[in-house]
């Protein structure tokens, strides 16, 4: 069996920045233990299966070691390919989901991703993740992910986790995100996943669920731009729009292949 693969780095205009993701278009669905056995194999954060149904786009995201319930960065990848390989013609791509109906749009090579919004409520963090942490937040937040908001942006950029302690707790299939406003950004980000091949993402689309609703609400504007703040980079651009989020940015394809599975 031969499958097209396509490597794709999101959130960024330039290859090695970014996050890579692998998209693999389908024609039928291949068992589950497939899917994450070539995610493993391509050894990237996320790596997006699709099959497209003519008027919507079905998509998966699978891990090294899991499926996911969103990926954004993985979705903005495979909006790319179908778009700039798969001769898409439509300005707005229509997924089907895990968490429903996700619309990406298109405009001047920038990708809009509508997506759900997961506000983070208070909440305490597990003695686990205060002891693999070695700056404490000032405030702490829980929604699928824990949103933990210091100070500075130099808190984030020199945070530092210890990976021994870290790993002992399971958040499956959620992460840890540290956020602060930025010096020319509304705000900024580093995310992090326990008992994961990769412990820092590049960067993390779904987060921005979270992280979008809350920063709105704190500095009482709808549209933000934030980076964030891993070795590899990226710029996202936001909109709160109450129910929905927009998390939005702009994507190069770094490599094209093909899959042989006998």
């Amino acid at each position: 069996m031969k499958l097209e693969l396509f490597q794709i780095d999101s959130f960024t205009e330039e290859i090695f920045h970014g996050n890579p993701a692998c998209v693999v278009p389908l024609k039928r669905w291949l068992p589950d233990e497939l899917l994450l056995k070539i995610a493993k194999e391509n050894a990237v954060a996320e790596t997006a299966f699709f099959i497209d149904n003519g008027s919507t786009i079905h998509l998966r995201w699978f891990t090294p070691e899991i499926e996911m319930d969103l990926c954004g960065h993985a979705t903005l990848a495979a909006a790319h390919c179908l778009i700039s390989h798969l001769n898409y013609n439509k300005s707005r791509i229509i997924f089907e989901t895990q968490v429903g109906e996700l619309n990406v749009d298109i405009k001047d090579g920038i990708y809009y991703m509508d997506f759900p919004s997961r506000m983070p409520e208070p909440s305490t963090l597990p003695d686990i993740i205060i002891k693999s942490l070695n700056i404490q937040p000032m405030e702490i937040f829980k929604s699928r992910d824990y949103v933990l908001l210091y100070k500075s942006e130099e808190d984030i950029k020199n945070i530092k986790i210890e990976r021994s302690v870290f790993d002992l707790i399971n958040l499956d299939p959620g992460g840890v995100v540290v956020t602060a406003t930025g010096t020319d950004s509304d705000f900024v980000s580093r995310y992090f996943t326990p008992q994961s091949t990769i412990l820092e993402d590049p960067v993390t689309g779904s987060a921005y669920c979270s992280l979008i609703p809350l920063w709105s609400s704190r500095l009482g504007k709808n549209k933000l731009f934030s980076r964030q703040l891993s070795e590899r980079g990226g710029q996202l651009y936001c909109e709160d729009k109450n129910e929905r989020v927009i998390v939005a940015g702009k994507a190069r394809t770094y490599s094209m292949g093909h899959i042989w599975i006998e």
